[in-house]
């Protein structure tokens, strides 16, 4: 199995949903596009990206929404280096289609004393939703190490909470874990790195907004 030496997770540069969230009462979630911020954010990003790979071979997967495939191009990787996949499985959370504002203040609020892994949106979905779909997608990126000629390389550009869960999927971190730890911010990566001994370890931790309160011992 050709494992990969480094999968990298990305999220979109600032989006205009970041910038004013009345948008969402105007334009549908997927179709935000970056910012002029968003842009830099983007291409300052790819700048690290290029030095890395350097000349090495790229399988990236691309978020279906138009901010991450807009942060992918703002990347300026080199064509021949990747191979480009759309992957619907690394969406962002679904939080219904055309969004009151007022609405999803409430249930952010909600979902805040909730908890973020358990809480559903109305007519959306809550973040045990999310981990399914990234575990399914997990499954077949597992598979994709099979072939001889897989690059060394993965690159996903997706959504803070999608990275989360990939993480926490991953590693097998707990609930608890992941209700403690914040989104990145935008244009933000976190590397998984393949050590001497097989296992991947995270380049730099999630930050911490409160200790893990978890209902039991996990392993």
């Amino acid at each position: 199995m050709a494992r990969p030496r480094r999968i990298v997770l990305v999220r979109h540069g600032e989006s205009e949903g970041n910038a004013d969230d009345t948008v969402y009462e105007r334009e549908p979630d997927h179709a935000l596009r970056l910012t002029g911020t968003g842009l830099r954010q983007a291409e300052a990003t790819g700048e690290r990206l290029r030095a890395m790979f350097k000349d090495e071979g790229v399988s990236v997967y691309v978020s279906p929404y138009r901010r991450t495939h807009e942060t992918f191009r703002a990347f300026g990787l080199d064509p021949a280096q990747v191979r480009v996949r759309e992957e619907p499985r690394l969406r962002e959370q679904d939080w219904g289609n055309w969004q009151d504002r007022d609405d999803v203040k409430l249930q952010k609020a909600y979902r805040d004393a909730y908890g973020h892994f358990f809480y559903r949106f109305a007519q959306g979905e809550s973040g045990a939703d999310v981990y399914d779909r990234v575990g399914a997608f997990l499954e077949s990126l597992y598979r994709s190490f099979e072939a001889p000629d897989h690059p060394p390389n993965v690159l996903l550009v997706t959504h803070g909470l999608t990275m989360r869960l990939f993480c926490m999927r991953w590693f097998h971190w707990s609930v608890a874990d992941f209700e403690s730890l914040s989104n990145p911010g935008n244009a933000e990566t976190r590397t998984l790195l393949l050590g001497p001994d097989g296992r991947y370890s995270l380049d730099r931790p999630f930050q911490r907004w409160r200790a893990p309160e978890p209902y039991g011992i996990t392993g």
